[in-house]
């Protein structure tokens, strides 16, 4: 049984309240925490053509007029689901990020392997407090570590 919009939101409450005093998870970038955090917005999901600082899906944003791909995770797709399930789990995604991204200071840390991906999107870790707010997505069941390709988020273990 799928869990509800409220009950997802209480039980994110601690994790939101570790990300917001720097304790997002395990340090991506060795050496480097809060004092990294100097990228800050407001953001809200996209709408229309112009697309400055927004939050297109779970793991894809616009910053300062630059897209972005958080690169270390896969979420599900919000403009094209495979399914209901998947529809619904890309919003509570999309939601939890925007949240993430507008509870404080963060850093952009690029991505290792690669700086464009195909579409063109710049690819990004983003952190606080050297955490990975991706992970904070994984550890909560909205999206799942990047493995080299998408995920299927309709698979029946899954609904």
């Amino acid at each position: 049984m799928k869990p509800s919009h409220a009950l997802r939101a209480l039980l994110a409450v601690p994790l939101l309240l570790a990300a917001q005093i720097g304790a997002a998870g395990p340090p991506t970038s060795p050496g480097f925490g809060a004092e990294r955090d100097r990228e800050r917005g407001t953001f809200a999901a996209c709408r229309g053509a112009r697309r400055v600082t927004c939050v297109v899906d779970g793991d894809t944003i616009w910053y300062q007029g630059e897209k972005i791909r958080i690169a270390d995770i896969n979420a599900p797709e919000l403009s094209h689901p495979s399914c209901a399930y998947e529809k619904d789990l890309a919003q509570d995604a999309t939601d939890r990020l925007t949240v993430l991204l507008n509870a404080g200071a963060f850093a952009l840390a690029p991505w290792p392997r690669r700086h464009i991906d195909q579409y063109g999107r710049s690819l990004y870790v983003i952190e606080r407090g050297g955490g990975s707010l991706g992970m904070v997505l994984v550890r909560e069941g909205l999206a799942e570590r990047w493995k080299g390709y998408r995920g299927n988020w309709c698979a029946d273990d899954r609904a």
